[in-house]
């Protein structure tokens, strides 16, 4: 997969992003120096982690006939010691649903493996930088 980003006029730091058919707009808030167009990209990262706990719940629930209607799933953030290394994110997910203790225990369990909190948190992620000059 590619995501393509460029600048987003007028607005100096923010950047439109392209991945396949969907459009977003990414920018820093007003206290790093941006016009808060959109979310910054920390705010991305953050909820990408709570969208794949949802999205893998109900992907679950379905599969094994588990009644989810709805899930409601907050993240928060502790940055205050992100420069010594240490970023905390704290997800609750709020389920409705006619759901036994057992079943939400075993929602617990699933929503602790998405493929994203995996990704945060036991994968190694390598990555390359190029900079090209544009013509």
């Amino acid at each position: 997969m590619t995501v393509e980003l460029r600048r987003n006029l007028p607005s100096e730091l923010a950047q439109h992003l392209q991945i396949r058919s969907h459009e977003l707009v990414s920018d820093a808030t007003l206290a790093e120096g941006g016009d808060d167009a959109g979310p910054s990209p920390h705010d991305l990262y953050d909820a990408a982690l709570g969208a794949c706990k949802a999205v893998t719940l109900m992907w679950y629930a379905r599969k094994k006939g588990i009644p989810v209607d709805e899930i409601k799933t907050r993240v928060e953030r502790d940055d205050s010691q992100e420069r010594a290394g240490v970023y905390k994110l704290a997800t609750t997910l709020q389920i409705k649903g006619a759901l036994t203790d057992a079943q939400l225990q075993e929602l617990h369990a699933v929503a602790q493996k998405c493929p994203v909190h995996k990704l945060m948190s036991t994968v190694t992620t390598e990555i390359t930088t190029e900079v090209e000059r544009l013509a």
